[in-house]
């Protein structure tokens, strides 16, 4: 991986910005930990694969049009969820991230992935929002069996994004929070 790739695009030391000297400290330290995982195929492969399929949140689509065949409640829960996933999107995206504006730890990612590069502001991670967000929708309409599996999937695809650089590990916990809060939200106003 190239220095230039590493180094966030405002010039500053990967982690240092307005956010504190602790969060620093704990983006440094989960990096150091997610590095000793880079480079391995099978990390490689599902890591890169998670955060492709989190780009505008085709993985929850894709989940949530095949759960639609079942049933005419589950087509309606798909349109249903659609429509939530698109709106936490924008309160994300062009709501909260523009509050933060945070720097991204790379301009593009690290060298080893291929990944898109996104638009908006680093915090918090839009993949992890959106990931707590449709999990827990997902796991209301689901059986109780399955409701882990739907938190393990928005868990990789969450830390897919420290892992490939594009965002800081804090990025992905602040996302993982405001998707769960926004579900919350999400699920009273539709009385999901």
């Amino acid at each position: 991986m190239s220095a230039a790739a590493h180094a966030p695009a405002n010039g500053a030391a990967p982690g240092q910005d307005h956010l504190g000297p602790a969060v620093a400290a704990f983006d440094r330290w989960a990096d150091e930990l997610l590095d000793r995982l880079r480079g391995l195929p099978a990390a490689d492969r599902v890591f890169t694969a998670a955060s492709e399929l989190g780009d505008f949140s085709l993985i929850w689509h894709l989940v949530s049009s095949a759960r639609g065949l079942g049933s005419e409640r589950a087509a309606s829960d798909a349109i249903i969820l659609a429509a939530l996933i698109g709106a936490e999107s924008l309160v994300v995206n062009q709501g909260i991230k523009r509050l933060f504006k945070r720097v991204r730890p790379t301009v593009a990612g690290d060298d080893r992935y291929a990944v898109r590069q996104p638009s908006t502001s680093s915090f918090p991670s839009g993949h992890a929002s959106a990931a707590a967000f449709a999990a827990t929708l997902l796991a209301a309409r689901s059986p109780a069996w399955t409701r882990p599996f739907w938190f393990a999937l928005a868990g990789v695809v969450a830390l897919s994004r420290a892992f490939v650089r594009i965002h800081h590990a804090s990025d992905v916990v602040a996302g993982l929070a405001t998707g769960l809060a926004l579900a919350a939200v999400a699920r009273r106003i539709v009385r999901w």
